[in-house]
């Protein structure tokens, strides 16, 4: 399944999450593709989550960059690589090779990694190479080699359906990781696995779980070492475990019994009910096999390093590690963010998994024949970028991210930027918030287009294999980094003529001198021929064999990857937050993602049934919270901190904790006004791992002054001076643009005309109710419809889609549009909660009053929730508020 060629299915890898799931395109000979999960991968088994769906909706070339550029100028490959290897040589040259760095991708493939790692860090000479995977996952690569010896995860996802309790702890898996989330549920409803979610937000996730402990941001380990000394306690930790593969157990114990004396003690220091501790304790004690799954709320912490070893003390100390159904689980962010670190993509490793040791350092020296490598770890990100600010860095080459948006301080960052002697992107698209701040931007091959490999959550590596021509003049990463190495004097070193060539020594890398000492080992797949890696299964590491399908578990009989073979038990004292609520901060900022969008939406955003669940930035507000800073539901706000200030959608939500506030981290200045979120997160970061604090920003909120509320659905978008706010969204038919007006127009119809579209133009206005509404058509066609009022209570939007495709409007469909409600003929869909077939809120709600009483009963009847099943936990809490509705009416 190769073939480019139309009509010719193509085995790939979604470039989402870390769950890596499998992908069958077939292209449709015009640019896009049908895409379709691969019931053969054991990632997916077939399934996608509704971004996987959508992916061959985000194929189109509209923003794709397809030429090589040099400030603004279209240029040739020649030009751009000479102008980049030239002016790294004259900055290394002056300021020497420390003044050069490259910030990288978990979006990449292993191949292009290792070509980025090779040619920084042992040939120009420069530490400095990080990747946003520090945003992500970089605590629990320190837990891991804390513990382990090595970044080693060492479970397998089938655990999760052979476990006798899982505990999500900061993950919502339910929204971003959904497909590993139904294979979770399918376990609860067929084996009745008990969940547990340990969050401090009430999210999706426990709508399907049986215990919520919403602990205080930064708290978890204190809850873990209670669970510790529970252990000890009730005589329920494995000696023999301890004695035979461990060490340092009796001082994490003493530290934990130090600081978790008691359940009341506990109880008060997490924020937790003392009946919910004993519990999860009683719950964790009791089952047989456990796996502890944790994701960004536990590494995007200050105390993120410390959280990952709680949680591992535990199942060392029961040895519940590495067992059928029983470990840690790291649930990872990013498509190839394990394959990053894999060729130290870090700026605190070198490569395949080696560090800096004398050791490590000559063999890597003498393999590579490196004239140049570093002799100590570089800065990791958000240092990196504070050394761009005060001018220790000169160059930059930002690949495939977005810097000016993710990184904690984003406006300090997007500043720092414009300090850059060279700053150079490879992106495959026109313009983000990073790229319109670059003097030398390279096209770079889109998914669809890359060939190469990503390691999952679960070790496993899979193919990625393009199924489109490259679009323009895109070129594959590892390609341009190898151009501008022969121009820099590196030829011999770099004479990569393909992606396989570029494995195979990935793969003799990690196996060079190794002898078993180093559980990342891919020594067999050194000799792939091209077309057997071409044909490479999905395969777990370790490999022991050719054509095996490699190691599910480790560390379940010891082994570490530890000098002396044992597993470290880590002492985790009492976690210091790294700022605390007072009075002129006093809520605490929480971020994370939502469900149908990734990242910074560049792909995502392409796809308009992706926006139909959530269009707008918004912070969730408790009730309590609300009402005390005069908050209403659906009311702008002005979320601050102490370093930036965003305008956001209020949403008033009991699952919100008092105290806290929460605040998705997709947009950026592409789609809003001011709704990047990286602009309000502090700049502290995690000791050990140099991952930034994104979960607990201290924050004030207060209403945003208006006059008045509007919306814009257009074929283009629509060009409003001097707006309070606006937030921009993509349509079946063109745009969405919500907006806000400092003071109302003074003539509604003039000011209308500015922006709406020429043609034939009706409005309505009612000066009593502070409303008005315009409508342009063109030859019997809606061309664009606003809404206006001084109030956040704004038509329901989804019904307008269909009056968008009709070419002749009937006076019912105008009456309709001004009317902002459908009059006959058409359905009100309300809130889409399944993507994946476009079903809304209200027809869900009528199939509830009609008899569906349960998920299955819905999916049968409307097919919601029968695809990636991402929004089963809304489905569950609309036929519980259907439920609550009929108890109150009963009594």
């Amino acid at each position: 399944m190769e073939n480019t060629e139309t009509g010719k299915a193509v085995r790939t890898t979604c470039p989402y999450c870390g769950v890596g799931c499998g992908v069958i395109a077939t292209p449709d000979g015009n640019g896009g593709a049908t895409i379709a999960g691969d019931t053969e991968h054991p990632a997916n088994f077939g399934r996608l989550c509704s971004k996987g769906s959508a992916l061959g909706e985000t194929l189109a070339l509209e923003t794709r960059l397809l030429h090589p550029e040099i400030d603004g100028q279209r240029v040739t490959w020649d030009a751009a690589l000479d102008h980049v290897s030239s002016r790294i040589s004259d900055i290394k040259e002056e300021h020497g090779p420390g003044s050069i760095a490259f910030y990288l991708s978990g979006q990449l493939l292993t191949e292009d990694y290792y070509v980025a790692n090779k040619l920084a860090k042992g040939f120009i000479g420069t530490p400095h190479v990080d990747t946003n995977s520090r945003l992500c996952m970089s605590s629990s690569v320190a837990g891991h080699k804390r513990a382990f010896g090595a970044d080693i995860v060492p479970q397998c996802y089938d655990d999760l359906e052979l476990a006798d309790l899982i505990v999500l702890v900061g993950s919502n898996a339910a929204w971003c990781h959904p497909i590993l989330y139904q294979r979770i549920q399918v376990a609860r409803a067929e084996r009745g696995v008990r969940v547990v979610v340990i969050d401090p937000r009430r999210t999706a996730t426990c709508e399907g779980a049986d215990l919520h402990l919403p602990i205080e941001p930064g708290k978890d380990s204190v809850l873990w070492n209670g669970l510790l000394v529970h252990l000890a306690d009730k005589g329920l930790v494995d000696w023999r475990f301890i004695g035979d593969h461990t060490e340092g157990f009796p001082e994490a114990l003493a530290e934990a019994r130090g600081q978790a004396g008691s359940i009341a003690s506990i109880a008060i220091e997490t924020g937790l009910n003392g009946i919910d501790i004993e519990t999860f304790f009683s719950w964790w004690s009791e089952a047989p096999k456990v796996v502890s799954c944790y994701s960004q709320g536990v590494n995007q912490s200050a105390q993120g390093t410390d959280k990952v070893n709680a949680i591992i003390n535990c199942h060392l100390a029961t040895g519940r590690i590495g067992k059928i159904g029983s470990g840690p689980l790291s649930l990872t962010g990013q498509p190839n963010a394990m394959g990053g670190r894999e060729v130290g993509g870090l700026a605190n490793m070198l490569a395949a998994h080696m560090g800096f040791s004398p050791a490590d350092r000559s063999r890597v020296s003498r393999f590579w024949q490196a004239p140049n490598l570093i002799t100590d770890e570089g800065l990791k990100a958000v240092q990196m970028f504070d050394a761009i600010a005060d001018g220790r860095i000169k160059a930059l080459w930002v690949m495939g991210t977005n810097p000016a948006v993710s990184l904690p301080q984003a406006d300090y960052v997007r500043a720092a930027l414009c300090k850059l002697e060279l700053f150079v992107v490879s992106e495959n698209v026109v313009s983000n918030d990073t790229a319109a701040e670059a003097g030398v931007r390279l096209p770079a091959a889109a998914w669809g287009e890359k060939d190469g490999t990503v390691t999952n959550s679960e070790r496993r590596i899979s193919r990625q294999r393009k199924f489109l021509p490259l679009a323009g003049e895109a070129r594959p990463d590892w390609w341009i980094l190898s151009e501008v190495a022969k121009r820099l004097g590196y030829e011999r070193y770099f004479a990569f003529e393909s992606v396989s060539d570029i494995f195979r020594e990935h793969a003799s890398l990690s196996h060079f001198e190794n002898g078993g000492t180093r559980p990342f080992d891919l020594g067999v797949l050194t000799d792939l021929s091209p077309a057997s890696y071409d044909q490479l299964a999905p395969v777990q590491w370790p490999i022991s064999q050719p054509g095996a399908s490699g190691t599910e578990r480790l560390f379940g009989e010891g082994g570490f990857a530890t000098p002396n073979g044992r597993a470290r038990f880590v002492t985790v004292r009492m976690p210091k937050l790294a700022a605390e609520v007072n009075e002129a901060w006093p809520f605490v900022l929480n971020t994370g993602r939502v469900r149908d969008q990734w990242h910074t939406m560049t792909r995502t955003g392409l796809s308009p049934r992706l926006w139909r669940h959530i269009s707008e930035p918004f912070v969730e507000v408790h009730p309590s919270d609300a009402e005390t800073m005069g908050l209403v539901q659906g009311q702008l706000a002005e979320v601050e901190t102490a370093s930036g200030k965003a305008v956001l959608r209020t949403l008033i939500n009991e699952g919100q904790a008092p105290g806290s506030i929460f605040a998705p981290i997709h947009w950026s200045g592409q789609n809003s006004s001011a709704g990047r979120i990286g602009a309000l997160v502090h700049p502290f970061t995690d000791p050990v791992s140099g991952q930034p604090e994104a979960k607990a920003t201290p924050a004030r909120i207060s209403p945003l002054g208006v006059a008045y509320y509007g919306v814009v659905l257009s074929r283009v978008v629509p060009q409003i001076d001097d707006l309070a706010y606006w937030a921009r969204s993509a349509t079946s038919f063109g745009w969405t643009t919500h907006i806000a007006l400092r003071e109302g127009p003074t003539d509604w119809g003039a000011w209308s005309k500015t922006f709406m579209p020429d043609g034939e133009q009706v409005s309505f206005e009612d000066p009593s109710s502070n409303l008005f509404r315009v409508a342009t058509l063109n030859s019997g066609r809606l061309e664009a419809v606003a809404y206006f009022a001084s109030k956040p209570e704004l038509p329901s939007l989804a019904w307008l889609a269909s009056i968008f495709e009709r070419t002749d409007l009937t006076a019912n469909d105008r009456r309709s549009v001004l009317a902002g409600r459908p009059i006959e003929g058409l359905a009100d869909e309300g809130d889409i909660i399944c993507v994946c077939f476009q079903v809304g809120a209200h027809r869900i709600r009528e199939a509830i009053r009609s008899g569906c009483n349960s998920v299955e009963d819905i999916g049968c009847a409307l097919r919601a929730g029968t695809n990636c099943g991402s929004c089963v936990p809304e489905l569950r809490r609309l036929l519980s508020d259907a439920t609550s509705v009929s108890l109150d009416a009963a009594e």
